[in-house]
């Protein structure tokens, strides 16, 4: 008797509202983005058709100096390019600085229908370090000062303003003010660089800001990571750029008559170091006393007599480069869900979730009243704010310079408080009070601080612990993304390179994050030495380039100079970070080569915090250095370099076959000592023989059943294993490993009230265990894989081909989810009714599926197919 169940496919055609439209236009990624350096922007668009069978048969792409001239005078005209692409290279003339560019395109459907888009534009920056006019300045303190600097200058200028940018280059944080209002919502920026090798600026529009006769112009500048005051174990505080911040301005006013005038930093500009903000710290956090506020310091007819003449500075690097990615911003102000009282002058306030950020005062209290505001994850058995679990590394003075904490000094008015140049990773913040004061939801509420990149994938699942385990990593990514991907938010804040690889693809699903992964590439480009290395922690003052005897770094951890490119290219079909990369991969590879010996090589870290087993680490390595060598070998294909796919396709050969005869018992199908990172890794990555992988996957399964089916792995085997299962049709056992509920698993986290992820499966470790670690979070990427069945075709990038692998556990009655991909969004759903399943997929134009049905048979699906009965078999 054939024991199955009856499912029934509906593949969805999207309805056609409104017709076929071209959407969702981005230059370089960023919506009409100011400020670009790129000579040779992208293109990138999305066609809305749901129709069956929609596809793009041809585009033409247009770029004009203004809207009015793409039919008489294009800059660039593609021509008709008969393609579905929907990205393409700029190769017109050259671009000029400062100028503001309109692009459009139109699109012909399948039956040669032509679809216009809407325009959109993009602006250049200087895009040469020799079109600055402004100097680089600061005032006269030294690294160890404590009072942030502030700036001032005032200028007039005429009536009839059609344009105003502001240019702004920045070693160290800062704030830029005109006319006494802050330009813009950004925070943190710019972000972190290896400071003496790459600056980043930013471009603001300030044209509403300014005024016919007198303005002003006031820049306060943060220490962040370029004056680094606090003592660690990662030593910024001997930073090699280290110096007291520094900044570079320009100002372009356009008048109506067509003429330009220019306000610039330099030496008439004035400077005070006698504000309220007496100390910052990225890491530790501010001290702002309110009774030293200057009231109007940026705003014109300021009483400056009191301030002093600024110093010039030389450019702390070489390279000054636009900042080309989404923001650091906060995000909303979220309320506590508890206030507890300890006594009439401290409070707990529980705001419900672990984040990243800060919390904004409002307060008003008798003048020279000291606040205690102090950030924690955990409150210890008498309900206080506990920082044990992250405070280990941090060696300053806990008096003048207490951790993740910030001080407020009363004025004896209305106070408002907003860190500026710090963040934390908090759920609760203790407050301590000189005096007796009234507080309640209204004075203290918590912001999230994070890139801010634009939302993909959302999902719903009938089981609560798939949608809380989904939002916990979509917290615990976001807590980490400042500007490049991070360990965790409070006790270290380090560009981790193993959390980034682990974890790139969940967040690829859900958020928008090119442009942060394209800027963290470029740092990895400034830390590579010139024989290849590259250090633990990316950016780095230095530290993390471990000697390899020494058994740190190593390719577990910074191959993300190849993975994160690899990623980047799957899910957006998006060569340029490959080809900008090839050469740094290359010479990385080269390095690993150097330390390889017969094929193999134990250059790494291992299976990090792993439950009970203890994988091989050499295994492990060389499995890293084979999926290295196949990205470069890939890379060199499609680049067109031969000779370099030949070279390393031989040597991935020999690591592979020394993989295989060093720990492969062919009768047994057993790597190594048979633990599941040892069994899951070389399946992921291709190195088992095909004759073999039956054996090597049984042996999995029954690892995994002696572990009495939880995850007993560190964080390559926990990634690993359940992706190799689901893929080879054992997603039921995938699923119960995914969604266990006891010690070990993601979901024991959650029973025992975590909100984000955390580093340890233990929750008694009481050293390096963050509260909110990205380094386990590939979990959301398995769902929209595993549970969803969306996944990139590598031979077929950026999702023009689909591969649909979804897998139904009996014990789940319902699951969607959506993936908006750079073809449009790809949307999966499934419902068990019975003993049928319904189920939905969404495919966006000019795409096309493969469906692998649970029995094996695959099916080819274009945009629009139709419905189908099929057989489920009983899960194995």
């Amino acid at each position: 008797m054939n024991h199955c169940l009856l499912i029934q496919l509906v593949l969805a055609v999207l309805p056609v509202l409104g017709g076929p439209a071209v959407t969702n236009l981005k230059t370089e990624h960023l919506v009409n983005p100011l400020g670009m350096d790129n000579p040779q922007p992208r293109f990138s668009w999305q066609v809305e058709d749901g129709r069956e069978g929609a596809v793009q048969t041809a585009y033409r792409l247009m770029v004009a100096a203004d809207t009015l001239e793409f039919d008489s005078h294009p800059l660039w005209d593609s021509g008709r390019i008969a393609s579905d692409a929907v990205l393409a290279t700029y190769a017109g003339p050259e671009l000029k600085p400062f100028t503001r560019y309109w692009w459009k395109l139109s699109c012909e459907d399948k039956d040669g229908a032509l679809i216009p888009s809407p325009a959109a534009f993009f602006e250049t920056g200087l895009m040469s370090p020799y079109n600055w006019r402004g100097s680089w300045i600061s005032d006269k303190q030294g690294t160890d000062f404590k009072p942030a600097p502030r700036f001032r200058e005032e200028f007039k200028a005429r009536g009839g303003i059609v344009q105003a940018r502001a240019y702004i280059a920045v070693a160290g944080l800062y704030t830029l003010y005109i006319n006494g209002k802050k330009v813009g919502d950004r925070v943190l920026e710019p972000a972190f660089t290896r400071y003496d090798r790459r600056v980043l600026y930013s471009t603001y529009d300030v044209t509403a800001m300014l005024r016919e006769g007198a303005n002003a112009v006031g820049v306060e500048l943060g220490n962040g990571w370029f004056n680094h005051q606090a003592v660690t174990t990662w030593h910024f505080d001997q930073a090699p750029w280290r110096a007291r911040p520094a900044f570079c301005l320009d100002l372009r006013i356009r008048y109506a008559d067509g003429t330009e005038e220019l306000v610039t930093s330099g030496m008439g500009w004035k400077t005070s170091s006698e504000g309220p903000l007496i100390y910052n710290n990225i890491y530790t956090g501010e001290h702002y006393d309110a009774r030293r506020e200057q009231q109007g310091w940026a705003e014109p007819g300021f009483n400056e007599k009191d301030w002093e003449g600024v110093k010039l500075r030389s450019c702390p690097a070489a390279q000054v480069s636009a900042q080309q990615m989404v923001p650091i911003r906060e995000s909303g102000e979220i309320e506590a869900v508890k206030i507890t009282k300890l006594n009439n002058n401290r409070y707990i306030y529980d705001f419900g979730e672990n984040m990243a950020g800060n919390v904004h005062l409002r307060i008003k209290g008798p003048r020279g009243t000291d606040i205690e505001l102090t950030y924690a994850e955990r409150l210890n058995s008498a309900g206080q704010a506990d920082q044990d679990n992250i405070n280990y590394y941090y060696f300053g003075d806990r008096n003048a310079e207490p951790l993740q904490t910030d001080l407020v000094t009363l004025s004896g008015g209305e106070d408002y408080f907003a860190p500026q140049y710090s963040y934390k990773g908090f759920r609760y913040v203790e407050v301590n009070a000189s005096s007796s004061l009234k507080w309640g939801k209204e004075q203290l509420r918590a912001v999230r601080v994070h890139s801010d990149v634009p939302g993909a994938g959302s999902l719903e699942s009938a089981e609560p612990l798939v949608e809380e385990l989904w939002q916990a990593t979509c917290r615990t990514y976001l807590s980490n993304l400042p500007g490049y991907p991070t360990d965790c938010p409070q006790r270290e804040k380090n560009g981790w390179t193993a959390d980034a690889h682990i974890a790139v693809e969940s967040g690829l699903y859900n958020y928008d994050a090119f442009s942060v992964y394209e800027k963290w590439l470029a740092d990895h480009r400034d830390e590579q030495q010139p024989n290849g290395a590259l250090p633990d922690i990316i950016p780095t003052c230095g530290w993390g380039y471990w000697n390899p005897a020494a058994n740190g770094n190593g390719l577990d951890w910074t191959s993300t100079i190849a993975l994160i490119p690899w990623e980047l290219y799957l899910f957006y079909g998006d060569a340029k970070p490959l080809r900008d990369n090839y050469d740094n991969i290359r010479r990385y590879v080269d390095y690993a080569l150097t330390f390889t010996k017969d094929g193999l090589t134990s250059w790494g870290r291992g299976d990090w915090v792993p439950v009970t087993t203890r994988s091989n680490k050499t295994l492990i390595c060389s499995c890293f250095l084979y999926k290295d060598l196949d990205i470069l070998c890939r890379a060199a294909r499609l680049f067109g370099y031969e000779a370099d796919a030949q070279k390393y396709g031989a040597i991935a050969e020999q690591v592979r076959s020394a993989v295989n005869k060093k720990f492969l018992n062919a009768s047994t199908g057993v790597y190594a000592g048979g633990m599941q990172t040892d069994q899951s890794l070389p399946l992921a990555f291709g190195l088992v023989p095909e004759e073999s992988r039956s054996a090597v996957l049984q042996a999995l399964v029954k690892r995994v059943e002696e572990d009495g089916f939880h995850v007993n792995a560190g964080v390559h085997g926990a990634k690993f294993a359940l992706r190799v299962l689901s893929e080879a049709g054992y997603g039921e056992l995938a699923y119960r490993m995914a969604t266990a509920k006891e010690y070990p698993s993601w979901g024991w986290w959650l029973e025992n009230e975590k909100t984000t992820l955390i580093e340890n499966w233990r929750l008694d470790v009481t050293r390096d265990n963050s509260d909110n670690h990205v380094i386990f979070g590939d979990i959301a990427a398995w769902f929209y894989k595993s549970l969803g069945g969306i996944n990139p075709d590598p031979e077929d990038p950026g999702f023009r081909h689909i591969i649909l692998r979804p897998c139904f556990p009996a014990g789940l009655d319902h699951f969607s989810c959506s993936y908006d991909s750079p073809r449009g969004k790809i949307a999966l759903s499934w419902q068990r009714k019975k003993r049928k399943l319904s189920l939905s997929v969404t495919i966006p134009c000019s795409a096309s599926a493969t469906f692998h049905y649970p029995d094996g048979r695959t099916e080819e699906l274009s945009s629009g197919t139709s419905n189908r009965i099929i057989a489920l078999p009983r899960p194995r």
